[in-house]
């Protein structure tokens, strides 16, 4: 970002009043297994605002805390492209032509993107750059139908060529420790998305939320979840993995104190974030010394 705008730019979670076609009954009701009553946005602003009042109201958080000039408007919550290009024209475009906006970031579903939601993004991506966020959270079916995903993978590859075409942004998500899905498998889906044409990825924990079915499931059937060391050592081969044009936008996630059941040691976010650096660092170190040794014996 730094680079791109010539300073650092913060995230604005925005709230564009939607829902989900996985709630209101096109794909399903009860949701993703994971996902919050607040469809993932609980660290959105409040809907009732308009989209200059949120960024406005964000504004104010973050310059309590440090000098601020420039912001990502990030739609959060829910099914941000859910909705009609009528409803979505005026939302987007009040975000955008905020003058402290850098970037326009939408989440969304793969298959939540018809032509003219694409036509309207690649509009406005004319005017400042438009990222789209896919929840993906893993490649493997199995483990998709297990947590309700509600769309297979051709789904999700269909989306990410419609919208490269139109020149946007592509960012993924991906859920780390979800159950039945070990370390190869979920090296399987940051190998698979190394190889497409995405932009950016976010790293997410898994996190067990109260009033989730994934909640439930734990509560009669515990299943194991992370210990910060295992996902620590895990994060670097991650990134190892991924092409290096690919930008990694999130190296772990938050968890809202007071709906989180597991794992409770996330919500030191800082001192997971140490780790993490202290963690590649140490494997820097350790490639320096093997690439020294072989260099000796040669």
């Amino acid at each position: 970002m730094k680079q791109r705008f010539g300073e650092k730019v913060y995230r604005l979670a925005l709230n564009g009043g939607m829902t989900c076609p996985n709630r209101d009954g096109r794909v399903g009701t009860g949701g993703c297994i994971f996902c919050s009553g607040g469809g993932s946005g609980e660290f959105a602003a409040d809907p009732a605002l308009s989209v200059r009042e949120q960024i406005e109201s964000g504004k104010r958080l973050l310059s309590a805390k440090r000098p601020v000039r420039k912001y990502i408007a990030y739609f959060q919550a829910f099914t941000n492209t859910y909705a009609p290009v009528e409803y979505l024209r005026p939302l987007f475009t009040e975000a955008v032509s905020h003058p402290e906006t850098a970037v326009l970031s939408v989440a969304t579903r793969p298959d939540c993107l018809p032509e003219p939601v694409t036509a309207l993004l690649s509009e406005l991506n004319r005017i400042k750059p438009v990222w789209v966020e896919l929840g993906l959270q893993t490649m493997h079916e199995d483990t998709a139908a297990s947590i309700r995903r509600g769309y297979p993978l051709p789904v999700f590859e269909d989306a990410v060529r419609r919208l490269r075409a139109e020149g946007l942004e592509v960012i993924v998500h991906v859920i780390l420790g979800l159950p039945g899905e070990d370390r190869g498998r979920m090296l399987e889906t940051i190998r698979y998305l190394s190889s497409c044409d995405i932009q950016g990825i976010k790293l997410q924990l898994l996190h067990i939320l109260k009033g989730t079915e994934l909640a439930r499931r734990y509560e009669t059937d515990p299943f194991p979840v992370f210990t910060m060391e295992e996902y620590v050592r895990l994060i670097p081969s991650c990134v190892e993995l991924l092409h290096p044009d690919i930008v990694v936008h999130r190296l772990t996630g938050d968890g809202p104190k007071d709906l989180l059941i597991e794992p409770k040691w996330s919500l030191a976010k800082r001192t997971v974030l140490n780790s993490i650096h202290q963690e590649f660092r140490r494997r820097d170190t350790w490639q320096g010394k093997r690439c020294n040794s072989s260099a000796s014996l040669e």
